[in-house]
């Protein structure tokens, strides 16, 4: 077997980055007197953190994330003291791996899509997670269109493929009996199997503007809360607080 002959191999068993490292690898471990384990261990390494990398890099672009939106650009300090507090909790994710949801709750401008998003983002790069995050507005569209098409169960099959699926801004969505139905249906499939995230800026008794129907309504809270933390963001919201800054510099 010539020399040429393992790079090929390595590639037709799917180990990119350790064909590329072969070479200068072998190289070294030669000028250093590696023994085979460590070559192996050197190569490997290579090769499972490349793979990790791949692995979020292509779950960071299936989440559909706001761009701007990370943990490094929060302001921890312009959010509620119980809110800091329950953020490292939070980060660890244990809630999304038991199928827990989240819900958040605030008027426009408190922060309550950025620090979602932000979550979101360090669940990906920490745990590996798969996470979607979507409009409400958007999430119920593409669900009436795949009853439309008859394609309901397909489509919410795929959703469950997230760990956690974020659906940012609830209350502004206005629904007809048809996108009520289709989202109650996606909220009923995901109970106590797979994790949602809510923003909202309508408490619970306001819900019946989403919903439209008492009983729905009440159906729809109750597999929420079940097994959920409740987070409200309060205080004066971010964007006026930004605006004051601009307006006294």
């Amino acid at each position: 077997m010539s020399d040429a002959t393992l790079p090929l191999l390595f590639r037709a068993m799917h180990l990119p980055t350790i064909a590329r490292e072969y070479p200068s690898a072998l190289e070294r471990a030669e000028e250093e007197n590696w023994g085979y384990a460590r070559l192996l261990t050197h190569l490997f390494e290579a090769e499972a953190h490349d793979r990790l990398q791949r692995k979020i890099t292509r779950q960071l672009k299936n989440a559909t994330l706001p761009a701007a939106k990370s943990l490094e650009s929060l302001d921890e300090k312009k959010l509620p003291a119980k809110i800091r507090r329950q953020l490292p909790t939070l980060l660890e994710a244990d809630f999304v791996k038991r199928g827990d949801n989240l819900l958040c709750f605030g008027l426009a401008g408190r922060g309550k899509t950025h620090f979602v998003a932000a979550l979101a983002r360090e669940w990906i790069r920490r745990h590996q997670l798969p996470v979607l995050f979507v409009a409400a507005f958007r999430l119920v569209n593409q669900l009436l269109m795949a009853k439309r098409d008859l394609r309901l169960p397909q489509a919410i099959a795929r959703l469950q493929r997230f760990d956690a699926v974020i659906i940012d801004d609830i209350g502004y969505v206005q629904q007809s009996r048809q996108e009520m139905e289709v989202l109650f249906h996606f909220l009923a499939e995901r109970y106590e199997k797979k994790s949602v995230v809510i923003t909202s800026n309508l408490v619970f008794s306001q819900w019946d503007q989403i919903f439209k129907d008492p009983m729905t309504t009440m159906a729809a809270v109750d597999r929420l809360v079940h097994h959920a933390t409740i987070l409200e963001f309060t205080g004066e919201s971010h964007r006026a607080q930004s605006a004051k800054a601009r307006n006294r510099s």
